[in-house]
């Protein structure tokens, strides 16, 4: 059995994927800010450096790192015409019953639990911030698959707030949170 070599690092993907991000309009900023309005009922003392630094944790995962790149590449070929005639024109429509795209993003999503699942419906639903913008349609754009990759970066790093504030609350209690809240 051979072994193939890797020609990217972790770190040149994770730079990779954060430089694709950008070219497409994408800030990581933009990302916090759907973290802020997924969370902010819920945490207190919430602020925005701190949904940043969650963006950036959930961006160093590798298979979050796959899933944005396999997005925004069928993005990218949908707005060059070079996908086979009727996925050209499901992807370049973003047409409402093609849901490939939810299924990428829920790879994002799953890495962070189930919260994460609620977190990515709701933000898909309403659509904030940089999701509004990602949603209008333009000529020659695609964003059938970046607007549900940024929702569920989003939703991932609202999970992992979650997560991380209720096993500091266990830690602080002595109890679950779950049992405090009850």
């Amino acid at each position: 059995m051979t072994t193939r070599k890797r020609t990217f690092t972790q770190a040149q993907l994770e730079a990779y994927t954060l430089q694709l991000l950008q070219e497409r309009g994408i800030r990581l900023e933009d990302i916090a800010e759907l973290v802020f309005t997924l969370q902010k009922d819920y945490l207190p003392n919430l602020d925005m450096a701190s949904c940043l630094e969650s963006v950036h944790s959930v961006l160093e995962k590798r298979e979050v790192q796959h899933a944005v790149l396999t997005g925004i590449q069928l993005d990218v070929m949908a707005e060059k015409n070079l996908l086979f005639p009727p996925l050209q024109e499901i992807i370049g429509s973003d047409a409402g019953l093609f849901g490939i795209d939810e299924n990428l993003a829920q790879a994002i999503v799953n890495v962070y639990g189930t919260i994460g699942f609620t977190n990515f419906g709701y933000i898909d639903k309403i659509k904030p911030g940089v999701l509004k913008k990602l949603n209008k349609k333009q000529e020659g754009v695609c964003h059938t698959f970046l607007d549900d990759i940024v929702g569920a970066i989003a939703a991932a790093a609202s999970s992992r707030m979650a997560h991380r504030w209720e096993d500091e609350a266990e830690k602080k209690s002595g109890i679950s949170a779950t049992d405090a809240k009850q």
